[in-house]
């Protein structure tokens, strides 16, 4: 299903949202107009196409990083959060008086689950004129998050044309998609997007019909902890959820990890329904601790899980 070429430097190129973390984990969610005390808080480096680059780079591919950061404090946490992983940071820019995107996250201690809220400077922003094209057009696969629409269109155009295939992490209508999900190979969302983009009332049904219209090649949608759904040409892939071993401590950027295993399950060749296990395994593993990027496995604990989960 999928061919690579051989002539780039990079397996994956991100472009799209970083952001710098503020993890308040509480005892439960508060009620309005409360008072409760944490248990703990940290700050942290995320936002989504960032946090899949690192994920991706902890399983043995090669990554690029286009996005902007601000020029305070907390820009200097996310570029050095990629460098140190490995993710090459030559698309990366600092914005001269803009503020790197922010997110506070309560993370609710028994479940798990966040969350979010978040501020992106407008400074950051991109437009088609300005959008980094070299990143696009020296790896194998673009992924993309939409929050710059036109400048991602002409990315997805010069990665086309550079014989890249266009991966998008997508949960909102924008100005611009029926331009941009021609464009688009892989597909993942959220299990309530399809619904909303297409207004048929069934996930099955809705898959299909975004896969009919826009041609991608895999179309997928996430089920937190119940896995995922897949569709491949008219094959439909349903695909079990993994307990998180040692329980679920914070389901932030577990959509992010998704993405990264499943990008690198269709890397390593196999079936997709390997693929599609790899991609949950990734996301339940990233769960075992708090923020989007500590957790994210090797190719050695996803290979375990599989193996331990019988599914390897």
């Amino acid at each position: 299903m999928f061919q690579f070429v051989s002539d780039k430097r990079f397996d994956v190129a991100g472009f799209g949202t970083n952001a710098v973390d503020f993890l308040i984990e509480v005892p439960s969610y508060p009620a309005f107009n409360s008072k409760i005390e944490l248990s703990r808080y940290a700050q942290m480096a995320g936002g989504e196409v960032a946090s899949t680059m690192v994920g991706l780079q902890r399983l043995g591919l090669s990554t690029s990083y286009a996005g902007r950061f601000g020029s305070d404090a907390a820009g200097d946490i996310g570029i050095r959060s990629l460098a140190d992983e490995g993710v090459d940071t030559e698309f990366a820019e600092r914005i001269s008086e803009a503020s790197t995107q922010i997110a506070f996250i309560i993370v609710d201690e028994v479940s798990g689950e966040r969350t979010v809220i978040w501020k992106r400077d407008q400074k950051l922003a991109y437009s088609p004129d300005d959008a980094p094209l070299d990143a696009a057009r020296d790896c194998r696969i673009l992924h993309i998050t939409p929050h710059d629409a036109a400048a991602c269109i002409a990315m997805a155009q010069a990665a086309k044309e550079a014989g890249a295939y266009v991966s998008i992490d997508i949960d909102n209508v924008f100005d611009g998609i029926d331009s941009l999900l021609p464009m688009v190979d892989i597909f993942v969302a959220s299990a309530d997007f399809p619904e909303r983009l297409t207004g048929i009332d069934s996930l099955e049904r809705s898959l299909a019909e975004l896969s009919q219209t826009y041609g991608f090649r895999l179309t997928c949608a996430t089920l937190g902890s119940q896995g995922s759904i897949l569709l491949a040409d008219t094959k439909i892939i349903r695909t079990p959820g993994f307990d998180v071993p040692g329980g679920c401590v914070d389901t932030t950027g577990a959509g992010d990890a998704f993405r990264a295993g499943l990008l690198y399950g269709i890397f390593s060749g196999g079936s997709l329904e390997t693929a599609a296990a790899s991609a949950n395994a990734v996301a339940a593993l990233k769960c075992r601790k708090l923020g989007a990027r500590d957790a994210l496995p090797s190719v050695k604990e996803v290979t375990t899980l599989l193996k331990n989960a019988g599914r390897g």
